[in-house]
């Protein structure tokens, strides 16, 4: 792993029109198999969340922390930080809800897992019996991992249709933004169309 920044994607709420595009493109990009109209082979999942406080809607997902508290809590190492942002590996999530607990943005989530268009289940000890087994949905840890096994980058900044969403690489943008203050130091500023 280097010690790069990881990338994450800014919700600008002043342009989200709480229309869900992101939510859906997300469940659909998430899918193994892909979607077609009757294929779904389980519910649409979205790995961020439409969020609204009276006057304001704006999607909050995963802010790929550098410290990752939801990484740092998890018992089994089940949430990595990688050059691809903080993932979580499914299989080694035991459901535990501490990455929940921790997220500071709550952009955690305990999902349900599908497996071969079908609900997955687990065996859990029973409340009253210690020596009976119960069958229960399995929940497991999502969030947003940049859809990266996607070729064209998160499909939630692809489908919104007010560009209120956009993916971050803030080693781009400190470079940017280091130029956009030489500029304005040495008084030349950026010109009209220039790119930065």
């Amino acid at each position: 792993m280097s010690s790069r920044l990881n990338p994450f994607i800014l919700a600008n709420a002043a342009r989200c029109i709480g229309c869900r595009a992101c939510e859906l493109a997300c469940g659909a990009a998430h899918l193994k198999g892909g979607v077609s109209v009757g294929s779904l082979e389980g519910p649409l999942s979205p790995r961020l969340y439409l969020t609204r406080a009276e006057d304001i809607c704006v999607p909050v997902g995963c802010r790929h922390c550098e410290d990752a508290p939801c990484a740092a809590v998890c018992p089994n190492g089940a949430i990595q930080r990688t050059d691809s942002g903080v993932l979580v590996a499914e299989e080694h999530c035991v459901g535990c809800k501490t990455c929940l607990a921790v997220c500071p943005v709550g952009a955690m989530e305990m999902a349900q897992v599908w497996k071969n268009g079908r609900p997955a289940v687990r065996r859990v000890v029973g409340p009253q019996n210690s020596e009976a087994y119960i069958v229960e949905p399995a929940l497991l840890a999502s969030k947003c991992d940049l859809c990266n096994d996607r070729a064209n980058g998160p499909a939630c900044v692809e489908a919104c249709p007010k560009d209120a969403l956009t993916l971050v690489d803030p080693m781009k943008l400190k470079k940017r933004r280091n130029l956009e203050a030489a500029l304005a130091l040495a008084g030349v500023g950026a010109r009209a169309g220039e790119e930065l």
